[in-house]
């Protein structure tokens, strides 16, 4: 048994079948869109948090270790100068503790002896790293520093003039103020990046929310119109300037564009049912009765002949319908044409002696009028000839008898064009552009029934051939009254040849 195919919006399959990914099936736009929007300001954070926390501590230690370095050594000519008068050394310690928040100010003349001339410490207190320096400084006789874990130590000489005993001015700071620094920036960070990230997902909420709510109504109005047709639903109004506006104007205008062909679809329904019936009808009648003479042997040749001649004609109303139905499907399904130079006067004088016989029964007169020399226009002959019967077609239905149907082949700008002008009624003001549209037909007939196709067909071949097929204006440089029709195609001279 073949397999049923599967079915459009299935649920986790795509429209052609395939399996969507299971992360598609699982969640919906709104906590997509949401989850993407927290990841990324969940990554933004963690890149800030890794490049910004990570090596401040470092540099806020670096930073406090030149602060106390450089506060010893500013402060030490005032400590050689308090030692070498014996006077003041310990007020000059805690003015230098408070200034630096320094935990232990010491200043020696005998390492680990009993008496230090200055030590802002309990007396007899211990510290290693204090100590360490302290032998350091003496032995070394340069000033040095001391981190560890539990703070730092800066030990700096102090030479005191007149004594033979060295002294040495100890600074240390047991309180690791980087590290409180980088908790409260950390901590502070912390908050900031809850904060942000709730902001994230409630602004998140709210723009996908909205955005999912204008999608929501324009799906309504999609489904409403696959179901029910282009009249079913209002069409949708989003006059936001970003792409869910233009979508919903694009989607108006689609529908306005359906409603159009909806009502020209009905309208050639109408007329060509109307138009049909009529050929139809006669050429039955007239068969009947050409059956009913032979069945009864009686053959009235010259009634025979019209009733054949009317036949004919009803014949080449429903050959020109369906011509024209042809073209309209080769438009519809964008068959290539050929674009090669072709000489417009040529073509006009050969289009025009197809319609000679016509034209004068009709009694008009064909003037085709020759160009100062060749018009040489890009296209394809069969279609240029084509739009060319159209527009004859169309003047010779509405031309009075005793005037003149004009073919004007013509340079004009960077367009080659041929002009048809006819000495008919003209075109209403409000009709312009409504005879271009398919199945559409002016308020004057001409006296003969059509199906509203010619013209449309015409101006979408000339949009093909990258020209165009205009209605001139009445006061234009066409008759004072009637229509002047205008089809435009690029300027292509020849291999070899040059425009004059």
């Amino acid at each position: 048994m073949t397999p049923e195919p599967p079915q459009q919006g299935a649920p986790g399959r795509a429209a052609t079948g395939t399996p969507r990914p299971w992360w598609r099936r699982s969640f919906g736009l709104r906590p997509r869109l949401v989850l993407a929007l927290v990841l990324t300001a969940a990554v933004t954070l963690g890149v800030a948090a890794l490049t910004l926390l990570s090596p401040l501590q470092d540099r806020l230690r670096a930073q406090a270790e030149r602060n106390l370095r450089a506060a010893a050594l500013t402060a030490r000519p005032g400590f050689e100068e308090a030692v070498a008068e014996d006077e003041g050394v310990r007020e000059l310690a805690r003015v230098l503790q408070r200034r630096t928040g320094a935990s232990r100010v010491i200043v020696d003349d005998q390492v680990f002896g009993d008496e230090r001339l200055a030590d802002t410490a309990a007396a007899g207190t211990p510290d290693r790293q204090i100590d360490v320096a302290l032998l350091r400084t003496l032995r070394l006789d340069r000033t040095t520093l001391t981190s560890g874990a539990d703070g730092t130590t800066v030990a700096v000489p102090l030479n005191i003039p007149g004594t033979g005993d060295p002294h040495v001015l100890a600074v240390r700071r047991t309180v690791d103020d980087a590290a409180a620094v980088v908790d409260e920036v950390r901590d502070a960070f912390l908050t900031a990046a809850l904060v942000g990230l709730a902001v994230a997902v409630l602004l998140g909420l709210a723009v996908v929310t909205t955005l999912l709510r204008r999608l929501e109504r324009l799906r309504g109005v999609a489904r409403r119109i696959t179901t029910h047709g282009p009249q079913a639903a209002a069409a949708p109004v989003d006059n936001a300037g970003d792409e869910v506006g233009d979508l919903a104007r694009t989607l108006a205008a689609m529908q306005h564009g359906l409603q159009r062909q909806e009502a020209a679809r009905r309208t050639f329904v109408a007329t060509a049912s109307h138009e049909l019936r009529t050929p139809l009808t006669s050429l039955g009648g007239t068969l009947e009765l050409l059956a009913e003479d032979l069945r009864g042997g009686r053959v009235d040749l010259a009634d025979a002949q019209e009733q054949i001649v009317l036949a004919q004609n009803e014949v080449g109303r429903l050959t020109h319908l369906a011509t024209d139905l042809l073209d309209l499907s080769r438009l519809d399904s964008d068959q290539p044409l050929r674009n090669e130079p072709v000489e417009l006067e040529e073509l006009s004088r050969a289009v025009g002696a197809e319609f000679a016989a016509r034209a004068r029964e009709l009694g008009v007169e064909l003037d085709v009028r020759s160009p100062p020399g060749p018009c040489w226009g890009l296209g394809d002959p069969g279609a240029l000839a084509r739009i060319l019967r159209i527009l004859l077609d169309n003047a010779l239905r509405f031309a009075p008898r005793g005037t003149a149907v004009r073919i004007t082949p013509a340079y004009h700008g960077e367009a080659a064009t041929i002009g048809v002008a006819d000495a008919g009624p003209g075109v209403p003001g409000d009709e312009r552009d409504l005879i271009f549209e398919r199945f559409r037909r002016g308020s004057v007939t001409g006296g003969e029934g059509g199906f509203g196709l010619g013209l449309a067909i015409g101006r979408e071949l000339a949009q093909r051939l990258d020209g165009g097929l205009t209605l001139d204006s009445p006061n234009g440089a066409g008759p004072p009254r009637g229509a002047r029709f205008v089809l435009s195609v690029p300027i292509e001279q020849p291999a070899g040849s040059a425009r004059r």
